[in-house]
């Protein structure tokens, strides 16, 4: 059934400061007038596990799976627990509501759909307590007012959202996939380049190194101890200073600030441990400070500084997930960056692979950017379109 939008003749002051105007016929009611919100059941995280019948869920969303279950039927859960407290789910048959989110149980004539969109523009996480793991004040969650349309508006309304955020949500994720294939061009195209060189003709030799392979026959082969002065900062975390002087690089992605420096010249830099261990790579050249696990590699001998950025960026990890034979690398130490072995062309060469690897992975970039700002233009139209649509700023006409 194919619906149009269109404006509401009357309107009327809803008395909800965050609402403004309401639909002049629409009631208003509280939360609790309209379903009983229940939390769910105690369940410990050694039950919890990877696979099973029936899902399981917490404050944050699904968590896993259970053997047991505690519903059964379509129902909306509200995060009452967690960092995301305030979210929305929707779970459907069978499956474990956790003592971390609540169970919505609607009223008869009101539209699950309707009821669950109307929720997530409340933004309920406006209503969470302060503490150090923050949580839902319910009773004045039952307490909140909001518009309630006739119970056929309220089936236009579901019905509409449906196709429209399925049709927006299914625009997102094929731009998502092609923003992927990208990233996955440009790791692919950086790691062919430093470790085969831009010429393909060149006759290639086995590098003496499993995970590298084979590399062009006049390169050499050396350990970055023997090309680089590689040493870990002396600054904590708290020693940032917001808007300060210098960069100041920690264990993430984020720079911070700092009045102080320590280093003055070309670097890399990278997490010695942290959520970015192994991954996170800077490269600069300027007067900076960095933190007492975080590694400065500088004062590169017989190398390109950036070419070194670029071939650790892509290999490091893969030679430190080798040396602690486990998936995933919890600290570095430095050992492992003294012996981290790179294969490397004469200064000409590397220089002329890290002018290809500039132009070609700045394209690629602009072009992620390009549609990750499409991306976000989509969600963009897609909150407002649910918004409009739910507080009756725009009317579902069939």
């Amino acid at each position: 059934m194919k619906h149009e939008l269109v404006r509401y003749n009357a309107h009327k002051d809803s008395g909800v400061e965050w609402l403004d105007e309401v639909p002049e016929h629409w009631g208003m009611k509280r939360v609790k007038d309209l379903a009983l919100l229940q939390s769910g059941d105690s369940i410990v995280s050694e039950q919890i596990e990877d696979e099973g019948p029936y899902p399981v869920y917490g404050g944050n969303g699904l968590r896993g799976y259970f053997s047991r279950y505690t519903n059964n039927g379509d129902h909306i859960l509200i995060g009452r627990q967690g960092a995301l407290c305030g979210n929305i789910n929707y779970a459907h048959g069978k499956f474990w509501a956790s003592e971390h989110a609540v169970v919505v149980y609607l009223n008869s004539g009101i539209v699950m759909k309707w009821y669950g969109e109307m929720l997530k523009v409340m933004y309920l996480n406006q209503y969470s307590l302060s503490a150090a793991q923050p949580g839902l004040a319910m009773d004045r969650i039952k307490r909140l007012l909001l518009p309630v349309p006739p119970l056929s508006e309220q089936k236009s309304i579901a019905a509409y959202l449906n196709t429209k955020t399925v049709q927006i949500d299914r625009k997102i994720d094929l731009l998502t996939q092609k923003a992927t294939q990208y990233g996955k061009l440009k790791q692919s195209l950086i790691n062919e380049t430093v470790t085969s060189g831009l010429d393909k003709s060149v006759a290639m030799k086995d590098s003496g190194v499993e995970w590298i392979g084979e590399v062009p026959e006049h390169w050499k082969v050396n350990r970055l101890k023997n090309l680089a002065y590689i040493k870990t900062g002396g600054k904590d975390t708290i020693d940032n200073v917001e808007e300060g002087a210098y960069p100041f690089f920690v264990r993430s992605q984020t720079i911070e600030r700092i009045n102080s420096y320590s280093f003055d010249g070309e670097a890399i830099l990278t997490a010695g441990d942290g959520v970015g261990v192994g991954k996170v790579f800077h490269h600069v050249n300027c007067k900076f400070d960095y933190h007492q696990r975080v590694y400065k590699i500088s004062n590169f001998r017989d190398v390109v500084g950036k070419f070194i950025f670029y071939y650790m960026r892509e290999n490091f990890h893969k030679d430190a997930l080798r040396l602690n034979a486990k998936s995933t690398v919890d600290s570095l130490r430095m050992p492992m960056f003294q012996n981290f072995t790179i294969a490397f062309g004469d200064i000409e060469e590397q220089q002329a692979i890290v002018d290809y690897l500039d132009t070609k992975t700045a394209k690629i970039d602009r072009i992620v950017e390009t549609i990750n700002t499409q991306i976000e233009k989509l969600k963009e139209l897609r909150k407002t379109l649910i918004n409009d649509v739910v507080t009756g700023k725009i009317k579902v006409a069939q």
